[in-house]
Parts: C-alpha cells; structure tokens; sequence
C-alpha cells in the first residue's frame, strides 16, 4: 500500500517519458515525475520517497523534504489566503490547504500558525488544521509523572504555555516556571510534573527534584568560569538578574550554589559568587 503524507520505500518499475514509476509490491504504482528522477538508477532499485497528491488531485512521488508529515504538528507559514482556505509552505511545490472549517481564527498571509496534518477521509487529500484540541486527548494517558516527553509549544495562556505532549496529549507549562525565551512552535524536550484528577498534565523543561541541582550546579560553575571566576549573584540577588543572566529560578540557583559550596567549588561573598 502506498501511504499518502509519509515516505515511502518503493521499487523502480519502469522508466517512461514523464518519470519513473514505482511501486509497492502489491500491484500498486506511483509516478516519480523527471525533475526527481536520480541520475543514476536501475529498474529494481528501491527509493525513499514522500507520496502526494499533485495539482491534479493525482499521486505523485517526490524526494523534496516536506515540512510535516500526515498525523504531525509542526509550525507552518501562510503564503496565500483565497476563497478555498489559507494555502501552507510546506516545502513543496502544491502548497498545504487549510480549509476554512480548520481554522480557529481566520488566517493571515505571512503569520505563522502550529497545525495538525492529516488525511481528509472524504476527498481523499491531505490538508491541515490548527484547531489543535481536535487531535489530541487527554482521555486515556499514555505518560506517567517524571516521565521525559516531546513538546511542542502551541499558544499562550493566562496561566502558561499550552504544550502537545509526543504527539498525543496536551499539557500546560506555567509561566513562573519558565526561565528562557520559549515561542509558539518551539520544540523541545519536557518532562511530566504533574497529573491532575482530571488527567489535566502539568508540564516541567527542567528536571525535577533532587535531579535539578547536578545540572543548575554544572550551570551555574560553566558560567562563573566563563565570567573569569565571578558572577555579582548571590542568594539575595534578585530574581530577575539571576533569570536573566542563567535562566533559572532564584529557589533553583540558591540550591546550586549550595551544592557547590559543599563540593567546595566556590566561595560565596557579599559582592558576589567566586570560583575557588
């Protein structure tokens, strides 16, 4: 079977005056149009391909790299707006549609918007949506609490960042608990803080506990050296220069210099932390 939206690997059937055509083994072929043909190929020769419809609603075969893949969220750009939807770069020559009825806001060309692509069951084409909580539930959780997850940042709330969490589930990252500079669309690794009765999933992007303090202390002591041994920071800095300056928490900067002092790697001052 020839799945459309993923790659493919599939055999060269037969060349022809339009491309190649390929096929899956199971009576099933596909065109490789010329522009993507290799330069050097043999009839029986297996290909990785990603499978599309074209501009006439036909299969085709590509080797370009498209941006996301069918079932994925990725961040995407609006490069056209008509009366059909909002049209995505994809990578692609045939642009990702966005109908109407997927759009949470109307879309604008040139804006950039995290989407879910997937198979339109009754047209038979790929297109995409970011009205985003259509795609994931929360319903039957597939994480556990300290377990390290995938995230990709969707939108801000009054609380926080709302992530995707593996693709599956959506979680919320606090707002006093983010220490870097985070935009829609970013991805980056989580892990899961906490699990609400509701299944609602709290969301950390530093380690928890006890597993904080080796890495805020192997930060804090790689900035210190790299400042020639002294940082103007010390536990009653205020929270917003120690933010600023190493992207954590004051709590969590205060439990590494503890560490550090007692691995008597540092010496802490009035004017500041310095390195021993």
């Amino acid at each position: 079977m020839i799945r459309l939206g993923e790659y493919n690997t599939l055999e060269i059937l037969r060349s022809t005056s339009v491309g190649l055509f390929l096929g899956d083994g199971e009576g099933n072929d596909i065109l490789l149009p010329n522009k993507y043909v290799p330069e050097a190929y043999e009839i029986g020769d297996k290909l990785e391909v990603f499978c599309y419809l074209d501009y006439d609603e036909r299969p085709v075969a590509t080797n370009l790299e498209p941006g996301i893949l069918v079932n994925e969220f990725q961040l995407l750009k609006v490069v056209d707006v008509n009366e059909y939807g909002a049209f995505l770069d994809w990578g692609l020559e045939k642009h990702l549609l966005v109908p109407f009825r997927e759009q949470r806001s109307k879309m604008q060309e040139g804006q950039w918007y995290v989407v879910f692509c997937f198979l339109d069951k009754k047209s038979n084409r790929l297109v995409a949506s970011n009205k985003l909580d259509r795609f994931v539930s929360n319903d039957e959780l597939t994480v556990r609490v300290r377990e390290k997850v995938d995230l990709i940042i969707t939108r801000q709330t009054d609380l926080g960042w709302e992530v995707i969490i593996n693709n599956t589930h959506k979680g919320l990252v606090y707002f006093n608990e983010v220490f870097k500079e985070i935009a829609i669309g970013d991805v980056m690794p989580g892990i899961i803080k906490g699990i609400r009765s509701d299944n609602k999933i709290d969301v950390s992007l530093q380690p928890l506990g006890e597993k904080i303090l080796e890495p805020a202390a192997n930060k804090i002591y790689e900035t210190l050296e790299a400042h020639g041994g002294y940082l103007p920071l010390h536990d009653k800095s205020d929270p917003e220069a120690i933010r600023q300056e190493l992207q954590m928490s004051k709590k969590t900067f205060k439990k590494g210099i503890g560490t550090l002092y007692k691995a008597r790697k540092i010496e802490i001052k009035n004017d500041g932390i310095h390195a021993l």
